[in-house]
């Protein structure tokens, strides 16, 4: 009897510590995969796939090697889990986002390349998009101080957690993702159209219409490294940003997924030619890649 009482103690204890190792893989994998680069195979992200396969990998030594720490480190999971929820540095939500991110770049997302056009010949009215472009770009004045210094602030603000696994990208996101927040819209006078400098959109509370925010974002992006310029379609301007080549859109494709997981993507819009990428930041979507207002583009104007 006592044989077979020790056998049942020994089979139950086994069952917990192989309980044990499964739920402490599933915090670990996000947790590693944070310190890894984005790893693209064709259009598949995998890099949460290979550090479940290292985070199996570790426990499956330690299950072999030092079997009775598993349980007190499955504790102190627990236990780190639940101070960074109410910390608000890395909560269940994000661990939740980080498996399903993975799912959703892989095979939900659609992609919308809006192809460019001229809707008009620019020669007719060369003196208006002359002067239309000279005015934006005196006004785009990225390397004042007080542009660069709220750029730095807000970029610091959000998803800070995924710098490592992201760069830069993490900066824009987070740049973005403050000033589209809390952008108002204000219209010009009817009779004129005025071109409000990024330090004066900045000081008058984030107040201004479409072509005021245009500035004031590209602005505060290029304050940062960002290349970026504005485009003009009837009746409204928005702003893009340079994102690089295919594999580099993949990758912030990626990071937009993941860092606005609440915003339920479906989609992102953006420009291409001769394979380079270029992201749509308008204010009319609360996440980078927003659709379009217009596909008519009159003018593109780069700093």
């Amino acid at each position: 009897m006592a044989v077979l009482q020790k056998q049942h103690y020994t089979t139950t204890s086994n069952i917990l510590t192989k309980l044990a190792c499964i739920l402490i893989i599933i915090p670990l994998a996000p947790f590693i995969c944070r310190f890894m680069p984005p790893i693209m195979i064709g259009s598949w992200n995998i890099d949460l796939i290979i550090a479940l396969g290292l985070s199996y990998l570790i426990i499956w030594l330690m299950y072999h090697i030092l079997r009775q720490l598993i349980i007190p480190l499955l504790g102190l999971c627990l236990i780190i889990l639940i101070y960074n929820q109410f910390s608000n540095h890395y909560t269940f939500k994000n661990l939740i986002t980080d498996y399903a991110s993975t799912v959703n770049t892989n095979w939900m997302l659609r992609e919308h390349k809006q192809t460019d056009q001229l809707s008009i010949n620019p020669h007719i009215f060369e003196n208006i998009y002359d002067r239309t472009s000279r005015e934006v770009k005196e006004k785009m004045q990225y390397q004042d101080s007080v542009v660069r210094n709220f750029s730095v602030q807000h970029s610091l603000q959000y998803f800070d957690e995924y710098n490592l696994k992201y760069g830069n990208l993490v900066r824009y996101l987070s740049l973005f993702k403050y000033i589209n927040a809390n952008f108002k819209y204000v219209p010009d006078s009817q009779r004129d159209e005025y071109y409000a400098t990024p330090r004066e959109t900045i000081l008058n509370g984030m107040g201004g219409d479409c072509d005021d925010h245009s500035i004031l974002m590209a602005s505060c992006m290029m304050s940062i490294g960002a290349r970026c310029r504005v485009v003009i379609v009837p009746g409204h301007m928005y702003p893009e940003m340079y994102v690089g080549h295919k594999k580099d859109f993949e990758v912030m494709q990626q990071a937009i997924i993941q860092l606005y997981n609440d915003e339920h993507i479906h989609g992102l819009y953006y420009h291409e030619n001769n394979g380079e990428y270029w992201i749509n930041l308008d204010y009319s979507a609360r996440h980078p890649g927003g659709p379009y207002m217009d596909t008519k583009v009159l003018l593109v104007i780069e700093p």
